[in-house]
Order: C-alpha cells, then structure tokens, then sequence
C-alpha cells in the first residue's frame, strides 16, 4: 500500500500520537444501546493471496487455492480489495465463503468503476451487479468499503450523498475520503461527518505515516473501521498499535459495538506479525479473547484446510 508512504529519514519526524476524540463522537458513543455488552473485535490484512506467507503462517507446500482456507484459520476478516480492481460475481463469493467460517467477515470494496471510472454518477446498474455480486458471501458479508476517488472534494457532496441514500438501507457502509480538503476545511468536515452519520454510514480511519489528517477520530456510527498502515515494523509501528489499543479500550468503555481493524504494510510480507502484536495487546488490556496468528514451526510440511458454508442474505433499499 502506497498511500501516505514517508521516508525512513522522515519518520522520526512525525507526531504518531493519536489525537483526541471529537466531541461528536463521545456524544455518539454515549447514546449507544450496546453498553451492557461486549464489543466485538476483527482483525484482518487486506490480501490473503500472499505467497511469501508460505512457510511464515501457510504451511509449506500450500497451494494458492487453500490460501483463502488457512488466511481465514488465522484472521477474523478481510479488507477485500480484490473487488475493486474486478467486479465480483454471485458464483465467486459463493466460492468464497465455502472456504472460510461462519465468524468470518468479508469487507468488500466497492468496484473501481463505480468510485473512480464514473465517480459515482448513472451508477445504478454497475451498483445492482456489484450488490448481486457480494450477495454469495450471505451472513459472511461484514460492512462494504466505499473509498470515493481521492479527486473527489467538498464539491461533490451532493454526489456522494445521493449515491449513499441509493444503497440498501441494511447495507453496512463504512466510507473512506481522502481529498484534504474534507479534512482542511472545517466547514466542509462538519457537513459530511454529520451527512454520514444521518444515513448511518460509518467513517474510514486511515492511519498512515503522510497523511495525519486522515486519523480524523470522528465517528458516525458506534462502530470503527480502522486502516493501519506500518512501516515494515518500524519501532513506530509498535508503539502505534500501543496508542490504538488504549482507544479501543476506551471506545469499549464507552459503548463501541463493533471494531474492525485491518493491517496493512508498504511491503505485507510482515503483516501478520504485527497482527500478532496487535492480538497480544488487546487480549491483555481490552478483555479480549481473539485467537493469535499461529506461525509455521519449523518442519511442518502440511496442513488440511476446513470449509464452512452459511446462507445468504436479503437486503432492502435505503
């Protein structure tokens, strides 16, 4: 992932602590029915088709069909970027969802024809293929990932709005902006924050080196989608993770009903060891009980991979 890559000699220089929450979004975490339970936690990566893991948390010998099957024996969920360089098709999630269990969570991202070829505009029918497409995931589709192509400013509000109010209304959408200018003007911040949170869409945290604006911290629904970009396990990245923990602990505290979190590196290969970390540091602190990656003892050749099946699901419009 290239999105807000730095320079070795540039991070030493950057202020990696997390700012505080917006009053908007202890507002929101205080009026959350969720209180008297627990929050649910999925960690994840963005690929599981990652054959330098072959040997690391895939047996040796693994085959790229079974990736699927041991990724989902390790992680909760998957950011699915797959789907935004090609539309997916009801068949292919299908297919799947037959290889992981019935907790695991597909995250979807929309396609890049709806977002970036067409910005969201005479959209209808590619959107109708793309909703048909992840139906085949069924109980095992998690929130949908809309990333609005990086062009896409304070201007095209209106745009962004009336695709949103068009969707499912039981669809879960999490949105992710990335023009500075949402984040620069605070005019601009607060109308889309507040138009999100009336549709119940929920807002992308993206935690990455360059791009400091985008740990915005403020919440629209009682739910975190949480992208963390590492720098190759970088002394930093570790003492990132400390930061996020205690703010999901204190989220929990709060009435935070779900989190997602999902790693990401400029080079994967080390993923899952910070993953690994992460777990670790969840487990102790926030109550947790997440089961922690379990890397390849030296030797071991082989492994049988499980499939499960769960049954699809309906949707309404929004």
């Amino acid at each position: 992932m290239e999105f807000g890559k730095v320079t070795p000699e540039e991070l030493a220089g950057i202020d990696f602590r997390l700012p505080p929450d917006r009053a908007e979004t202890t507002a929101l975490l205080s009026r959350s029915k969720h209180n008297d339970q627990k929050t649910k936690v999925y960690v994840g990566c963005a690929k599981w088709g990652r054959k330098d893991w072959v040997g690391k948390i895939y047996p040796k010998g693994t085959k790229e069909a079974d990736f699927l099957s041991h990724y989902a024996r390790h992680f909760s969920c998957i950011e699915l970027n797959a789907t935004f360089y090609r539309m997916p098709t009801e068949s292919q999630t299908i297919a799947w969802r037959n290889k992981v269990g019935k907790d695991f969570q597909f995250c979807p991202k929309f396609t890049d024809q709806i977002t970036h070829l067409r910005r969201l505009k005479d959209v209808q029918q590619l959107v109708d293929r793309f909703l048909a497409g992840i139906a085949g995931f069924g109980e095992n589709l998690g929130p949908v990932f809309l990333m609005p192509h990086p062009g896409m400013g304070p201007q095209t509000i209106d745009t962004l709005e009336a695709f949103i109010q068009s969707l499912p209304r039981d669809l879960r959408l999490f949105v992710e902006l990335r023009h500075t200018d949402w984040f620069s003007d605070p005019e601009s911040f607060e109308k889309v924050f507040n138009m999100l949170e009336k549709y119940e869409a929920g807002a992308v945290i993206t935690d990455a080196s360059g791009r400091r604006d985008c740990v915005h911290m403020r919440l629209t629904t009682p739910q975190a989608f949480i992208r963390f970009v590492g720098n190759g396990l970088h002394p930093t990245d570790y003492t990132r993770v400390d930061d996020w923990v205690r703010r999901i602990k204190k989220w929990m505290d709060e009435g935070m009903e779900k989190v997602y979190f999902f790693m990401h590196q400029h080079e994967e290969l080390h993923s899952p060891e910070l993953c690994k970390y992460l777990i670790g540091q969840l487990n102790k602190h926030c109550g947790t009980a997440i089961p922690e990656p379990v890397f390849v003892p030296a030797g071991e050749l082989f492994d049988v991979p499980v499939k499960k099946k769960s049954v699809a699901k309906k949707t309404s419009k929004r």
